[in-house]
């Protein structure tokens, strides 16, 4: 279908970050988070390219994302790991063999070993709070007699710089050789910019693949992936005096050339947006005007005025900046983008 919204997705930019951030994981593989849909970009399309460019980890949250690219990880040398675990209503996928279960919980790690064992990866508490096992457990032998590939925790605090980073790395430096894993795993995106003490045999970046910049000393080599681009649906004149939107958030002061987009809120186009966002075509800049709405965004054209419905134009979605002009976290951008575009890789 020929919606009027389509993201422009940038494979030379994906597969460049992907590539930067495996040379800043130095002797350590570098894999790929993509749950959440390949954080809103399509999980299909993003695992195919960072397949051929060479990464072989991907990560999903739940055994449905899992399902939705088996396909395309059926080489032995490619792993696919859920980091939720494995539910007793997972274990009809689980025991499928196509993906690793992430175990959390000791009831996970009972009801996978009841289930016959087979090859897993186990989450260590070492500071979040959030998911995992104790190093406690771990050290009263828990994970005995499992077939584990990856020992892994979860930076809580890699974005700032704090003592918890160091505390985490240390509790986990205290795992080594407690367990049979083949492997240890600590960092994400901003794990990876803290320096070789933390990669340990696996980096798992996630926002940092597509464009988001969760620690200053990766902007330079992060390009921007995502790009949004709507239709305009209407062209209008506000008149001086004539305000736009819900709640009158814009009143012109003088004559303005607007034009109304297909894009809203519902699409990821947060109302923190309103009045701070901006579009463009070609060089010309067109400011949202008023509030962000569910379905619309308003823009002026006055420096374009030649713009007509049925165009096209290009939302700003560098996403530090979106990030600051939104007050929503380069996250929320990502993965908040709807169902209602066109993804389209070039």
């Amino acid at each position: 279908m020929n919606a009027p919204l389509r993201l422009s997705l940038d494979t030379a930019a994906l597969v460049a970050n992907w590539q930067a951030l495996d040379r800043l994981s130095g002797s350590a593989a570098c894999g790929a988070a993509v749950k959440a849909d390949g954080y809103g970009l399509g999980a299909r399309g993003v695992v195919e390219r960072l397949i051929q460019a060479g990464a072989r980890d991907f990560f999903v949250a739940s055994w449905n994302e899992a399902a939705a690219i088996v396909n395309l990880v059926g080489e032995a040398s490619i792993g696919l790991s859920v980091l939720h675990g494995v539910r007793a209503e997972d274990m009809a996928l689980g025991g499928q063999g196509f993906a690793r279960p992430v175990l959390n919980t000791i009831e996970q790690v009972q009801r996978w070993r009841a289930a016959g064992g087979g090859a897993c990866d186990v989450m260590v508490d070492t500071g979040m709070n959030r998911l995992g096992v104790s190093p406690q457990d771990v050290a009263d032998g828990l994970l005995q007699g499992l077939t584990i590939d990856t020992l892994m925790s979860h930076l809580a605090c890699a974005d700032e710089d704090c003592a918890a980073n160091a505390q985490q790395r240390s509790r986990m430096d205290a795992l080594r050789g407690v367990t049979q894993a083949r492997r240890m795993s600590l960092a994400n995106s901003a794990g990876i910019a803290l320096g070789p003490d933390y990669a340990y045999d696996l980096t798992r970046p996630g926002l940092a693949l597509y464009g988001g910049v969760p620690r200053g000393e990766l902007a330079p080599v992060l390009q921007q992936v995502v790009t949004p681009q709507a239709q305009i649906l209407q062209r209008r004149v506000l008149a001086a005096g004539d305000s736009i939107g819900y709640n009158a958030r814009y009143t012109a002061t003088a004559p303005v050339e607007v034009a109304i987009l297909n894009i809203g809120y519902a699409d990821g186009y947060w109302r923190g947006f309103t009045n701070a966002g901006r579009a463009r075509s070609g060089d010309a800049v067109l400011p949202v005007l008023g509030r962000v709405s569910m379905d619309l965004t308003a823009i002026s054209v006055d420096a374009l005025a030649t713009l007509a419905e049925g165009d096209w134009v290009t939302l700003d979605f560098a996403l530090p900046e979106a990030s600051a002009l939104s007050g929503m976290s380069q996250y929320e951008l990502l993965t908040g983008l709807g169902s209602r575009f066109n993804r389209i890789w070039m």
